[in-house]
């Protein structure tokens, strides 16, 4: 008897680049000099994003929009810039952070429902960089 095959599992895909900022609006002023399209009404949002060409996305979020879902956040334990890795679904953040941790890696924050509607984990790299992990909520 054959054993059952369990799905393919996807693998992450870099999807997203974010960063952290103390000022929005001259970060994406230096950005719009090189070229970043962002619209002049994301100055003052908490939140902004750009599609690269290749559809890479590069997105900011302002310091007090980290610590609204990580209150401890700091640059000394986060860090400013972190790729982000779409998992294809939320069972998908749920194992890749599984993985990662069970392989010694540290885990951040575990992966939560979070309020912009993804399923959403952060793990440390060997250099302690954050590494994002998402997937939609269905």
């Amino acid at each position: 008897m054959n054993a059952p095959r369990s799905a393919p599992r996807l693998s992450p895909r870099l999807d997203l680049i974010g960063l952290v900022v103390a000022d929005m609006a001259a970060s994406l002023a230096f950005y719009r000099r090189l070229g970043i399209d962002v619209p002049p009404d994301a100055d003052a949002a908490p939140h902004a994003e750009a599609t690269l060409p290749g559809g890479l996305r590069l997105a900011w979020d302002t310091v007090e929009t980290v610590r609204s879902f990580d209150p401890d956040w700091s640059p000394a334990t986060g860090s400013r810039i972190s790729p982000a890795f779409d998992c294809g679904s939320p069972d998908g953040v749920d194992t890749v952070y599984a993985e990662l941790t069970e392989a010694g890696y540290h885990g951040r924050l575990k992966p939560w429902d979070a309020f912009w509607g993804q399923r959403y984990a952060v793990v440390h790299d060997p250099d302690g960089n954050a590494v994002d992990l998402f997937a939609a909520l269905a």
